[in-house]
């Protein structure tokens, strides 16, 4: 049924401005203006296309990772995105502790969270 579908995920933000600034300069990522005013499309890897949408004032960040980046090596990326003005996020882990930039390893992988403007969670990951 769907199988043919060229299906793509989305999230909202709070200031699409925001967003876009974030995505394209803060990230590097290519960023494009969406289908009806008010929307964004980061393109991504592979092809890939993420939609973005204003919500405004009734926006909720998601409390879960929405996008997870796979790097070769993490480490380096938290650098560079420290560099850049990007914070790490600490939580308390069940299974183990981050490092002092917010860097968690457990078994093969390896994984730091961050938040975009809007607060929502994203993740530079790799697995050894």
């Amino acid at each position: 049924m769907l199988r043919d579908s060229s299906a793509f995920s989305g999230f909202s933000v709070d200031d699409l401005e925001k967003a876009k600034a974030f995505y394209a300069e803060t990230l590097g990522l290519e960023v494009v203006d969406g289908p009806e005013a008010g929307s964004l499309f980061l393109r991504l890897q592979g092809g890939r296309d993420v939609f973005i949408y204003a919500k405004g004032q009734g926006h909720k960040p998601a409390t879960y990772t929405i996008l997870n980046f796979p790097v070769a090596d993490v480490e380096k990326e938290v650098d560079e995105l420290a560099a850049a003005g990007v914070i790490f996020e600490h939580y308390d882990m069940p299974s183990g502790e981050q490092d002092a930039k917010g860097i968690f390893r457990s078994g093969g992988l390896v994984v730091a969270w961050f938040k975009d403007p809007a607060g929502n969670i994203l993740a530079v990951l790799q697995r050894r």
